[in-house]
């Protein structure tokens, strides 16, 4: 769709940034809730046998531990938040088909997730030491997330929000800029600090905490891929 005469298209790094300012405080309180986390695996022996325990639930279900932590997270809290704050607790059938789609998409999401991480470990180690971490977090945000996670994530939001039309424009460079960019820059806000502290985690608990981020990850991305749907739309 052409922009009107006299409108030029906002600048993706301006995309970007306006969605990391109107979640600042989700986005810190989920790096605060990460790092707590962190602080407690380490020096709270009840809370490490608690995780401990989770990485054991998560190796006797294997992947598919990953896939429904990843649907639940990613789909079903964000939809029931949306269907108690937004809608005052009304089921809607735009609900049901949003379900539709996120829930295979997080959990699909889940399994390449833990994946990448597995091989992560393979690739570099699993102990907790700035040489491990720094290249895990280096090709996890900047080699994975904008070649695959970003805009995969794209894509098939576009595509959901177009009513499951593809287009030959979503795999254009100009798309990428203008569409990929801001979600990359609004990732990075989040999942920089995020990742870091799962990669400082041994890789069996890294899962189970990854699915409370993604909570928060997949309501700030619901709110970016509605708001440019709308944006689009008014094009």
């Amino acid at each position: 769709m052409s922009e009107p005469t006299g409108m030029t298209r906002e600048a993706p790094w301006r995309a970007g940034l306006r969605a990391v300012r109107a979640n600042v405080l989700p986005g810190l309180l989920v790096q605060g809730a990460m790092v707590t986390l962190l602080v407690l695996y380490y020096f709270h022996p009840p809370a490490r046998g608690f995780f401990l325990r989770l990485a054991e639930t998560k190796a006797a279900w294997g992947f598919g531990y990953s896939i429904l932590a990843a649907a639940i997270a990613g789909a079903v809290v964000p939809e029931l938040l949306r269907i108690v704050i937004n809608q005052r607790g009304r089921l809607q059938a735009k609900n049901f088909r949003e379900l539709l789609f996120t829930i295979p998409f997080w959990g699909g999401m889940g399994f390449v997730v833990d994946v990448f991480y597995r091989g992560q470990a393979l690739w570099f180690g699993d102990e907790p030491i700035a040489s491990v971490v720094i290249p895990q977090v280096l090709v996890d945000q900047f080699l994975y997330n904008p070649l695959f996670a970003a805009p995969v994530t794209v894509w098939l939001f576009a595509w959901k929000n177009r009513g499951y039309r593809m287009s030959r424009e979503f795999f254009t460079a100009s798309y990428y800029r203008d569409h990929v960019v801001p979600a990359l820059l609004a990732t990075w806000g989040v999942w920089i600090p995020v990742v870091t502290v799962l990669y400082l985690l041994p890789e069996p608990v890294q899962i189970p905490l990854f699915s409370l981020a993604l909570s928060l990850w997949a309501i700030l991305y619901a709110w970016m891929s509605e708001d440019q749907a709308r944006r689009v739309g008014g094009e």
